[in-house]
């Protein structure tokens, strides 16, 4: 069995995104611990959360006082209700938060049924719950668990410590091109993307760019790619490297398959319904660009954004990390499109500009303004699934989520009463704040 134990701020997101499945039918709740009983035995979101509340509103100085737990059996496990209820209390009992309050959803929208644990880690009286060697205690407990449920237990990979890791790239290292290659030959084992601007959304977390080569040949079109890798300012740090270095998949002809493939595959998945919704809250919830980037990384979705020389924001890209998809903005409809984010902040896309022409003076010009990053446009941590500190694999290959657990977005229904909490619980924290720095 695969732990894996997720740490944010909003607990709205975490109850709408398991709530979801259940209204969808591919999700139960299968457990609840110290939360008020309804009439009827079912839950809103709004019901779940007071029980919660008094706890959040008792917290002192934890920045990210929800836990969002999944417990991940493998496949070919056949886990009753009653024993993930009995599993989800003793790995909670186990870690240390047997006493907190909690819901155990139960996921059957994939292969691979599992768990999901939302709850808090302080107490009510505000203070944190100890947390020292977190990941160990979670590897035992769960060893603990597999012998006494008779689960198939996870096995360790041997790793090849000649493995290229699936990383940003640094430009300085001697190994460029080995590094580049283990990002553009994974990427298609694990993401779906429609578009070259999508694909090279992706790529940029990885401080690496494509550009398209165009010419003729005897007369023919040709049409090529290449590659480079992007220094800390999100500027050209090495010469190209052909496409052709990194094998078929990474040539155009392929790309262009594939990226049929994907527009074909995602009309069917839910996925973009689920990420639609989630980029709707961040922006009810946010009060500007950085925040709303924030809120959605935290929940496993980074936003690329992209501006002219003026700061006008031509573009503006989502990467589901949940559901391993690429999406433009417009993609998802005309309210998230790259001219609606202009207007909503036009004002912070001016400052930068502002900023910008300050910065030039240095010789840190527009290439800088186009390409460049900002901090929290950085790789989820789902990235690290390569990393050979994070070795624990179940003993069948079902892809990387089964490695890892799960990945917690933050699906949340246009409810505008799930809304207004959100917002609440927006500003509550910002009069903690307040309060805080008198």
């Amino acid at each position: 069995m695969i732990a894996k134990i997720g740490r944010g701020a909003n607990i709205i997101g975490a109850l709408s995104y398991n709530n979801l499945k259940v209204d969808q039918e591919n999700g139960t709740i299968v457990a609840t611990h110290r939360i008020r009983e309804t009439v009827n035995g079912q839950y809103t979101v709004n019901q779940l959360y007071s029980s919660f509340e008094p706890y959040l509103m008792a917290n002192k100085r934890t920045e990210k006082p929800v836990l969002h737990i999944s417990l991940n059996p493998n496949p070919k496990d056949n886990v009753s209700d009653e024993d993930f209820k009995k599993i989800a209390k003793e790995y909670m009992e186990l870690m240390g938060y047997g006493d907190q309050p909690y819901v155990v959803f139960k996921h059957t929208d994939i292969e691979r049924t599992h768990i999901h644990i939302v709850s808090t880690c302080v107490d009510r009286y505000g203070k944190k719950l100890p947390d020292s060697y977190e990941k160990l205690r979670s590897m035992e407990a769960c060893r603990s668990l597999e012998q006494q449920f008779q689960l198939l237990p996870a096995t360790v990979k041997n790793r090849n410590p000649k493995e290229a890791i699936f990383k940003p790239v640094d430009y300085k290292e001697a190994n460029v091109k080995s590094q580049i290659a283990s990002v553009v030959r994974h990427l298609p084992k694990y993401y779906q993307y429609q578009s070259l601007g999508a694909y090279k959304a992706l790529l940029s977390l990885f401080n690496i760019t494509a550009e398209e080569v165009k010419g003729e040949l005897n007369g023919i079109p040709k049409q090529g790619l290449v590659y480079f890798a992007l220094n800390e300012m999100g500027q050209k740090a090495t010469n190209p490297f052909k496409s052709s270095l990194f094998g078929k998949q990474a040539g155009m002809d392929s790309l262009q398959e594939y990226f049929e493939k994907s527009k074909e595959k995602m009309k069917t998945e839910p996925a973009k319904e689920i990420l639609k919704k989630t980029i709707a809250v961040a922006i009810h919830s946010s009060y500007d660009e950085t925040d709303f980037k924030k809120q959605l990384l935290e929940q496993g979705v980074n936003t690329i954004v992209r501006r002219n020389d003026q700061g006008r924001i031509y573009g503006i890209t989502f990467i589901d990390h949940e559901s391993r998809t690429v999406c433009n903005g417009s993609q998802l409809g005309k309210n998230l499109s790259a001219n609606v984010f202009h207007e909503l902040w036009k004002n912070d896309g001016t400052q930068k500009v502002q900023n910008d022409s300050k910065i030039n003076k240095i010789d840190l010009s527009k290439n800088q303004e186009k390409d460049s990053k900002p901090e929290n446009e950085k790789p989820h941590a789902l990235f690290d699934f390569h990393n050979g500190n994070n070795s624990i694999l179940s003993n069948t290959d079902c892809g990387l989520i089964e490695s890892l657990g799960s990945l917690l977005p933050n699906p949340q229904g246009e409810d505008y009463e799930e809304q207004a909490f959100a917002n609440q619980m927006q500003k509550k924290a910002k009069r903690r704040n307040y309060r805080s720095k008198k």
